[in-house]
C-alpha cells in the first residue's frame, strides 16, 4: 500500500480547485471550513461558497492559479484541462478527483462529532463500504465519549503544569479515565463537578 493517513494543516493554505461542479463544491466546502484560501476556476460559483470566501476565476488563468496555490485540486469534466493542470503542478500537492491515485493527496470520506474527526479510506476498494462503515462508527460514538475527550484534554493541560514526565502524565490520565466517580459525573453530564474533582486529584499530586 503506497498511501498513509496524515492530517494536513489547512489554515491559510492556498487551494486552487479546477472545476465548480458537485465534487469541486464538496472539496471547496471542506477546505473553506478548515481555514483555507480557495480559488476556483469554472463557470459558476455556489452562493454559499462565495459567502465563505471562495473566489471564482477563469479557466484561462490556470497557470497563475497553479503558481499561487499550495494545493491543486483537479475536479473538472474537461479531461484535457485536467491533464494540463496536473502536468504544470509538478511542484505542488495535487488531489485528482478524476484519477485519485495519480495525485499526491486523497481526500477520504470523513465526518465530525464534536471535536472528533474520523476519516475512512478503503484504498479505493469500496467507496460504498467506506460510507457504510461511516454510519456504523457514527452510531456507536456517544455523547459521553465527547465529554470524556473534553475532560481528558482538561486533565492533560493541567497535568502538564505540575508533571514534566510524559509517562507519569499518561499514567495519571489512565487513572482519571478509569475513575468511577468521574465516569458517574460524565454520565450525568455534571462536567463542572468533574473538572473540580480532577482539580482536587491533581492538587493531591503536589
Amino acid at each position: 500500500m503506497d498511501w498513509t493517513s496524515i492530517y494536513l494543516k489547512t489554515s491559510n493554505l492556498n487551494v486552487f480547485i479546477l472545476g465548480t461542479g458537485e465534487v469541486a463544491t464538496r472539496r471547496a466546502n471542506k477546505f473553506l471550513d478548515h481555514g483555507a484560501n480557495v480559488k476556483m476556476a469554472g463557470n459558476n460559483l455556489d452562493s454559499q461558497l462565495k459567502d465563505k470566501g471562495a473566489v471564482l476565476c477563469s479557466t484561462a488563468d490556470v497557470d497563475e492559479l497553479v503558481e499561487w496555490c499550495d494545493l491543486a485540486v483537479v475536479a473538472s469534466g474537461d479531461n484535457e484541462l485536467c491533464e494540463y493542470v496536473s502536468s504544470i503542478a509538478e511542484n505542488k500537492l495535487v488531489n485528482r478527483a478524476d484519477y485519485p491515485y495519480e495525485g499526491d493527496l486523497i481526500v477520504p470520506t470523513s465526518f465530525e462529532i464534536g471535536d472528533i474527526e474520523i476519516s475512512i479510506f478503503t484504498n479505493g476498494k469500496s467507496p460504498l463500504m467506506a460510507r457504510q462503515l461511516r454510519k456504523k462508527i457514527q452510531s456507536i460514538i456517544a455523547e459521553e465519549d465527547i465529554r470524556e475527550i473534553e475532560l481528558q484534554d482538561y486533565a492533560r493541560s493541567n497535568l502538564k503544569k505540575v508533571i514534566d514526565n510524559q509517562k507519569q502524565r499518561r499514567k495519571y490520565l489512565y487513572e482519571i479515565f478509569e475513575d468511577e466517580n468521574i465516569n458517574d459525573l460524565i454520565k450525568s453530564n455534571r462536567i463542572d463537578e468533574a473538572r473540580d474533582y480532577i482539580d482536587n486529584l491533581i492538587r493531591g499530586l503536589n
